[in-house]
């Protein structure tokens, strides 16, 4: 009997994703484990794996790149030897699905699943199609931004005065990574209480400190960003309520330190994390980091790679920006903006030289932390920026122990 092909659900509340491509063809072999098809969800492409064997029967009405698919979809078959194909999918209907990261029959997996929130509710998509309405330009009052039936209403019965001018220009749809960066960043703004401090610090020694490193590096350079991505958690301990979240009608505070690091790609920002930083050297750090960019732009990271985060450190130096407010990454509560690095005359005792500057901006949750121990934590790390090689040393010989 053949083996159907279903999509898999990749997260808890997950309802349909993107047909990326088939990753075998038609007629070819399929082992248990390997890979079939790619399928996009909200944060990122999911390759997804058989758990059976026999030969793939892609059937005429089989997704093409690109088309929505539901979760228990149908899109293929697994055939044993001799076996005739079934008939065409449009006549079978849409299968519950199991939970995260396997269907019913168990015959594709999701290789690293995760939860991820849909941009409306059916009920709220039924509704718009009943009303004519373009769900995806609606404002969402759910949680994480989602999109509620109530909301449909509400816009489709706004006043003609309320509506948006008639100007020219065009719609571009937003690709379903988009739809997600859009709903954690509103959730970042609306479910938090987020409070930025920003601070100036001559980084003259800083940048020396790289340079020193970049004349004696046989490889790997390690960044301005790899560097402050390890004094950060050399000094996450002495303020861990930064590397902690709320959770519960509470504080919870993480045992381990993983810093994430945000990535600028073509599909959209991104921030992979970098685990138990505090237990790494620098040049490791720097090789990490250094992997993460690359699968990024390449649009190769795993779920994994994008899970566990405590804190988060972004950088717009390279953009010529010297302050920002960075929101939030939840649940964390903290996150790190730093901007250009830039030669300025600085003041050192009585006298005025020229000297290397940067501005940071450290945008926290209020719920979770008050802003005097915040600025204290700022103000150290700006302390360590002013002379960091003695801290940079410390924590490579911990390292390498």
């Amino acid at each position: 009997m053949a083996v159907e092909i279903t999509i898999p659900r990749l997260g808890w509340s997950m309802e349909e994703g993107t047909f990326r491509e088939w990753l075998k063809a038609a007629g070819d072999l399929v082992r248990p484990g390997e890979i079939v098809f790619a399928l996009e969800g909200d944060k990122a492409v999911h390759e997804v794996e058989s758990l059976d064997s026999g030969t793939l029967y892609i059937p005429a009405d089989a997704p093409a790149p690109g088309d929505i698919v539901r979760v228990g979809q149908v899109i293929g078959f697994l055939l044993a030897a001799g076996e005739s194909p079934p008939v065409a999918m449009a006549s079978r209907p849409v299968q519950s699905a199991a939970p995260t990261g396997a269907i019913a029959r168990q015959v594709v997996r999701a290789v690293a699943p995760t939860p991820s929130e849909a941009v409306a509710t059916p009920r709220a998509r039924r509704r718009a199609r009943e009303l004519n309405v373009d769900w995806s330009v609606i404002t969402g009052s759910g949680r994480n931004g989602r999109i509620r039936e109530r909301d449909v209403v509400a816009f489709a019965s706004r006043k003609p005065n309320d509506a948006t001018p008639s100007v020219s220009g065009r719609q571009e749809p937003a690709s379903r990574i988009r739809q997600s960066i859009a709903q954690r960043m509103l959730a970042g703004v609306h479910q938090t209480a987020p409070v930025t401090l920003t601070t100036k610090v001559d980084a003259t020694e800083f940048v020396e400190c790289r340079n020193r490193w970049k004349a004696a590096a046989q490889s790997i350079v390690p960044s301005y960003t790899d560097m402050l991505v390890q004094l950060v958690a050399t000094l996450l301990p002495e303020c861990p309520h930064l590397n902690a979240c709320w959770r519960d009608e509470g504080i919870f505070v993480y045992d381990a330190i993983n810093i994430a690091m945000a990535i600028d790609t073509e599909r959209g920002l991104v921030a992979p994390v970098i685990h138990d930083v505090s237990r790494l050297s620098l040049a490791q750090i720097s090789e990490q980091s250094q992997r993460l960019i690359e699968q990024a732009r390449a649009g190769k990271l795993s779920e994994r790679q994008l899970q566990g985060g405590t804190f988060t450190v972004t950088n717009l130096g390279m953009f010529d920006i010297d302050c920002f407010t960075p929101i939030i990454n939840l649940p964390q509560t903290a996150i790190l903006g730093i901007g250009r690095i830039v030669r300025e005359p600085v003041v050192r005792g009585d006298k005025i030289v020229i000297g290397w500057t940067m501005s940071l901006s450290l945008t926290f949750d209020h719920r979770v932390i008050d802003g005097a121990p915040a600025a204290r934590w700022l103000q150290r790390l700006s302390q360590i920026i002013r002379q960091p090689g003695h801290w940079l040393s410390q924590t490579e010989q911990r390292s390498s122990t």
